[in-house]
């Protein structure tokens, strides 16, 4: 972060200094973990439902954190305010303020948030310093985190925006004004807590009404309910897909044997091939992304080809593809799921199998609502249709795959439920020879990177 004094700190968070030296700086980073505090730190006491933050103020402030945002007295100097999270966010956007020259990015989707993110990152490095969030920070607390990384070096700021409900964007997108918003698409994710995916559309939107009329909304034209929010914002429209009329767009698309795109970048610069490092054939459209935010900073097309040939995965549990010693191959994209990244993840299993046997062990897809029998059915259906050997269905809420995939009644493979990741291992176990595929896809309550973690140990 800047350096700020501790008085700046609490006029930007509306709080009261509380035994702290109004002129004392903070130089170091703002954590809520005090194991990670170095000198310099401001320490954030975040309650929560397990842990609460104040009860590690003394031991944040022992280690170098010069003060604790709190919001009741602790044994140390502190800036008290009446809601900390709240807070979090209003010092973020002080420092924001304070960074003219940091354009910041915002991405949000249905699906492939985080790997769209990474990828944008990674690409926007090769202009100048930029700061992301490591892994899927992208609430009302991760997000202010991310921003406070920056500094007066930093050029970009890439940040991932989900939501919940109506209004969740519009908050974020007030702490960290956009220049450039990108939305991925409008899917099922959280459409129990939505409602519908109208609903789920009009909460993405927030990102592009969020924007200048000197900004730019990146939309995907492959998605109509993306494509329509171009009428919800008076910044250029940049659009990216397969379809003919977008402005940043893949042609000659073909997977090679372990499942990585490769395919023609088509640009108003003109095109070049780029062979990916990741896995299915959605890397292709977060990788258009990813060049629509790279042409519009300027990047040439000869360092966007190149930049997005060199991406890899950078979080964890995302399409993460491992070969044990005995060939069998573990696809490890257990971080969460919902219907349109299940089908993806197991279209991606099929084209890695080719020849090999081939296992999904998937768990459920939280937050469906009304439509979570039904969804899972499908994925059912869609797997048997794939042909994959074996279905291993892990907990109660993924039992309606294996039904949707028994009613598809050309398919031979096996159907397998099982409680826990215990019984998901077990079952592998018995069944799993060499050079086999197995792909570990659920939702984050299911914690299926477990299973995956179990066959690498186990495959040493």
């Amino acid at each position: 972060m800047i350096s700020l004094s501790l008085g700046a700190v609490a006029q930007l968070t509306g709080g009261t200094l509380a035994g702290a030296d109004p002129e004392t700086v903070v130089t170091g980073p703002v954590l809520m973990d005090s194991r990670s505090v170095v000198p310099g730190t401001l320490f954030v006491a975040v309650p929560g439902e397990r842990v609460d933050g104040h009860d590690f103020a003394a031991e944040a402030v022992r280690s170098g954190a010069v003060a604790v945002l709190a919001q009741r007295p602790v044994d140390a100097p502190a800036i008290i305010v009446d809601d900390v999270v709240r807070a979090l966010g209003a010092l973020a956007r002080g420092v924001v303020d304070r960074l003219p020259q940091t354009t910041v990015i915002g991405v949000t989707g249905s699906s492939g948030k985080t790997s769209t993110k990474d990828l944008i990152a990674q690409v926007l490095e090769r202009l100048g310093p930029t700061i992301a969030p490591v892994g899927s920070l992208n609430n009302e607390i991760g997000h202010p985190m991310t921003v406070l990384r920056a500094d007066e070096d930093t050029r970009f700021l890439v940040l991932e925006k989900s939501a919940r409900g109506l209004g969740h964007i519009g908050y974020l997108t007030r702490i960290a004004p956009p220049k450039i918003g990108v939305v991925l698409n409008v899917g099922s994710a959280h459409i129990g807590e939505f409602g519908s995916r109208e609903v789920v559309a009009k909460a993405k939107g927030e990102l592009v009404e969020a924007l200048p009329a000197t900004g730019t909304a990146i939309l995907n034209a492959d998605d109509p309910m993306v494509r329509a929010m171009a009428a919800r914002t008076a910044a250029k429209i940049i659009t990216y897909g397969r379809v003919p009329d977008a402005l940043i767009r893949a042609t000659d698309e073909w997977l090679d044997d372990q499942g990585r795109a490769t395919f023609t970048l088509v640009t108003p610069e003109g095109t070049l091939p780029v062979s990916l490092r990741l896995y299915g054939s959605h890397a292709v459209s977060n990788a258009l992304a990813a060049a629509a935010v790279a042409y519009e900073t300027g990047m040439g097309l000869q360092e966007i080809a190149e930049a997005l040939s060199a991406a890899v995965t950078v979080s964890r549990w995302r399409m993460e593809v491992t070969e044990r010693a005995d060939g069998v191959t573990v696809v490890n994209d257990a971080y969460n799921a919902n219907p349109e990244s299940m089908r993806a993840a197991v279209d991606a299993l099929t084209h890695m199998a080719r020849g090999r046997r081939s296992y999904a062990v998937l768990g459920g897809m939280a937050e469906l609502g009304s439509s979570a029998v039904a969804e899972h059915e499908k994925i059912g259906q869609h797997v048997a249709r794939s042909g994959v050997t074996g279905l291993i269905a892990v907990g109660a809420m993924a039992a309606p795959i294996l039904d949707g995939a028994r009613q598809v009644g050309s398919w031979t493979g096996e159907c397998v439920q099982v409680d826990d990741v215990g019984g998901a291992v077990a079952a592998l176990g018995e069944r799993l020879r060499a050079k086999d595929v197995v792909l570990v896809k659920g939702s984050r309550v299911a914690g299926l990177e477990r299973v995956a973690q179990a066959l690498l140990e186990g495959g040493r």
